[in-house]
């Protein structure tokens, strides 16, 4: 007999009009927060990178300008300095959660999905380090 023309009981799906089960035990607001930041983040990197592009590419002549004294003059501006460091910031964390959700999704064993977290986040801290030790230390006078 086919799944078909099984009972709905037998099939897993309720009825219709099935008073609604509320399921038991504490959920966690950390995958609630986490979905809310992709949204917002997201949103707000679409501005930042679009813009970066628009500036970068349209505005300032194109790429064939940008070299050691256009980077040194951009972020000789502290406005740029901070558009670049929460694009840098915005885009790593965003990246890595979403990273996180996938690891959530396929890796089977806790012990896998341990050790590639622990991976994720150390690649992670060690990105945004060297970035924002590159935009706050860059100096335009070495040659």
């Amino acid at each position: 007999m086919s799944a078909a023309f099984d009972p709905p009981a037998t099939r897993g799906i309720e009825a219709p009009r099935a008073p609604h089960k509320r399921v038991t035990g504490r959920r966690s607001s950390v995958e609630m927060y986490s979905w809310m930041f992709m949204r917002l983040s997201g949103i707000v990197l679409v501005v930042l990178v679009l813009g970066h592009l628009l500036i970068m590419n349209v505005l300032d002549g194109g790429v064939h300008r940008i070299n050691w004294g256009f980077v040194a003059g951009r972020w000789a501006s502290p406005f740029w300095q901070a558009w670049d460091l929460i694009m840098l910031w915005l885009a790593e964390i965003h990246g890595a959660n979403g990273l996180r959700t996938v690891i959530n999704d396929y890796a089977r064993k806790d012990g896998t999905r341990f050790w590639l977290q622990l991976l994720l986040l150390i690649s992670v801290v060690l990105t945004l380090a060297v970035g924002t030790l590159v935009i706050f230390t860059f100096d335009p006078s070495m040659s």
